[in-house]
């Protein structure tokens, strides 16, 4: 692989959000020609100025993915040009995990390698993206753009000037082939404009993640600003919030100007223009770049059960990029907890299980290599943050994977990924039960609700733990804790190994009954008596069996309730399950919970599931409206009617 390819670039000194375009030349007759390619960063594929495909698949330098692409239908014979359009961010990290930036290539003409990367690559740095732009539209995306129509040239057909050597760059990476399909570009859908000719704004209808694509005519070369977002406010797209901007910027020539970018994917149903001059827009809208799937039938249920079930599949759909997303619009980040309950809904809402994209992604993730043993915030992150309960849901995860899908080649393959995450929580006990963890690159969070959200960081109003106990041990990371040993005792037991971890279980259980339980009101507290009584935390004794028979059955009862604190969306699966292994009476109350919670979202005349119940009022205004976590009422439809 690469044999004879060198990894390049423009320059060996370069900022941030630096833009690179790289031309080569070639000569064609006949045969099939294709192109095997990898870049640290993104990247848009052009033949003779025609696009072909975009987006880097997520990876490490020792996990490196690389595309092979069969170009022959955009040749034609005689003189030809294959152009890569890449950018590199720098420092954005929590998209990528590459320390430097960089393109590699090799062209093949019937198996015959005809052209390869190398100092002798035509390159320059973009004339028309500006490179340095550092406006960034949230710490997960990373920086947007501003590209300048003025600047533009025909270099992605030969044309362009100022092309030199490469540079070549010494990067040492573990090559492997793009493990899950190339994800499609559908049609442009349009938004309806209204507004004034300095002002515009369009509804595309509903949300979609995609390129921005538009063609517009200007009078004068002026720069314009494109905002996005999921929802309108005081009339207008909302703009930034708090340290977020959802902007690029694009400066037009004289006369037509149409664009489009098809690296960063906008999530957003409104696109707001503001212009310094009149402009005529003709069109401006999102080419949805969606993965393709094939959604197994739901017309067994109501016509209500039916609305809240497509707009929870819708999205799924919008949060599966090349890798999970929990929120397209402000993060596109591969959350372990967020993936779990996307990858448990998918086995259900699609045909075939998703099981090859669900197996793609508990790859990736057992890649990352943090010393501590704990895994990073998101995948591949070079953040240096984790949430140590969303590592234990990642063994959850694996073992819901194998159960699903039969496959135990994953499960092998990660399996000492898994001892050396759990060997980690289980050196971090005190008198028998795990911790909290120190350090300030530790998040020591479990939910956006009461008592749960991690004392250091919570920003979401709600109660936190008491300082005194940041990093004594607290019911809900022992509770998970047991719940992903069951879990990967079960993984044990299918590839017949031993569990170096058996008797920790047990011992765990007793000293959570002893430590967190309060007789006095029948519940499980979180880190003290003193508490309000919380839905997660009892949701999760239940399911982790550490309440057991009649003390479960009690704690249930009021759970159906609802009188305890209430979990978050995202938990609320627990609560179910907790309910529904007690007791199968309880389906009318979570079919009820489920109906009430989501018909809100409907009533709001959203296509897509919230983050959080409070919709785009939680988080300081930053709620999100298209949430991959809150998707899970389809796993509780199939349950109970197909």
């Amino acid at each position: 692989m690469f044999e004879n390819a060198k990894w390049i670039w423009t320059s060996k000194e370069y900022g941030i959000n630096n833009y690179a375009e790289f031309c080569q030349k070639l000569d064609y007759n006949d045969g099939k020609v294709s192109v095997r390619f990898s870049v640290s960063g993104e990247y848009t594929l052009f033949v003779n100025g025609n696009y072909v495909t975009s987006v880097q698949y997520a990876d490490f330098e020792h996990y490196k993915a690389y595309e092979d692409i069969d170009i022959t239908p955009y040749l034609n014979d005689g003189e030809n040009f294959i152009c890569f359009l890449c950018v590199y961010w720098s420092k954005s990290g929590m998209r990528w995990n590459t320390p430097e930036a960089g393109l590699i290539f090799e062209i093949e003409n019937d198996g015959k390698t005809i052209a390869v990367s190398d100092e002798n690559t035509p390159s320059r740095q973009s004339r028309a993206y500006i490179s340095g732009f550092d406006v960034e539209i949230s710490s997960q995306l990373g920086y947007s753009f501003s590209y300048d129509a003025t600047k533009e040239d025909e270099w992605l057909t030969g044309k362009g000037d100022g092309f030199g050597k490469s540079v070549v760059l010494e990067k040492e990476c573990n090559f492997v082939k793009r493990p899950i399909k190339t994800q499609v570009v559908e049609a442009l859908r349009q938004g309806k404009p209204h507004g004034e000719k300095k002002n515009y704004i369009f509804d595309l209808g509903e949300e979609y993640v995609g390129f921005c694509n538009f063609s517009i005519n200007s009078k004068t070369e002026q720069t314009i600003r494109v905002f996005y977002g999921e929802l309108l406010k005081d009339g207008h797209v909302k703009k930034t919030i708090g340290f977020r901007n959802f902007r690029f910027d694009y400066k037009t020539k004289k006369g037509e100007n149409v664009f489009t970018n098809h690296m960063l994917r906008l999530a957003c149903r409104y696109i707001e223009i503001e212009c310094e001059d009149e402009i005529d827009v003709d069109y401006i809208g999102i080419l949805p770049q969606v993965y393709p799937t094939n959604a197994a039938k739901y017309d067994f249920l109501s016509e209500l059960d039916k609305d809240i079930y497509k707009i929870c599949l819708n999205t799924l759909k919008l949060s599966m990029l090349e890798h999970y997303v929990d929120c397209p619009w402000r993060e596109q980040c591969l959350y372990a907890f967020d993936s779990r309950n996307q990858m448990l809904t998918g086995y259900y809402a699609y045909a075939d299980g998703n099981f090859e994209y669900a197996r793609a992604n508990l790859l990736l993730m057992s890649k990352d290599n943090r010393e501590d043993g704990l895994m990073s915030i998101c995948f591949p992150s070079k953040r240096d943050l984790t949430i140590p309960s969303f590592c234990l849901y990642y063994v959850l995860a694996v073992k819901e994977y194998t159960q699903h899908s039969g496959d135990l080649t994953l499960a092998q393959e990660v399996f000492d990924k898994m001892v050396k995450t759990l060997n980690t929580f289980m050196n971090n006990r005190k008198d028998g039960l795990i911790c909290n963890f120190d350090g300030d690159s530790r998040w020591n969070f479990f939910d956006w609700s009461d008592y749960a959200d991690g004392s250091r960081y919570g920003t979401n109003g709600s109660k936190k733990m008491f300082d005194e106990d940041i990093l004594a041990p607290n019911c809900l990371l022992n509770a998970i804790a047991v719940i992903a040993l069951c879990a990967f005792e079960e993984i044990c037991n299918k590839l017949g190994k031993d569990n170096p971890f058996d008797s920790i279980k047990e011992e765990i259980k007793t000293r959570v009954n002893e430590t967190f339980f309060d007789g006095g009101k029948g519940l499980y507290f979180v880190t003290s008596p003193e508490e309000d009584p919380t839905e997660l935390v009892n949701s999760l004794c239940v399911c982790a069996g550490i309440a057991e028979g009649e003390r479960a059955k009690s704690i249930c009862e009021k759970l159906s309730s609802n009188t305890l604190s209430e979990c978050s969306l995202s938990m609320k699966g627990f609560k179910y399950d907790a309910l529904l292994m007690t007791d199968e009476k309880y389906r009318e109350n979570v079919l009820s919970e489920i109906r009430d919670t989501y018909k809100v979202m409907l009533d709001a005349d959203s296509t897509t599931v919230w983050e959080t119940k409070e919709g785009e009022s939680a988080f300081a205004s930053a709620g999100s409206l298209c949430h991959g976590w809150s998707a899970v009422p389809i796993y509780y439809y199939h349950k109970f009617f197909s």
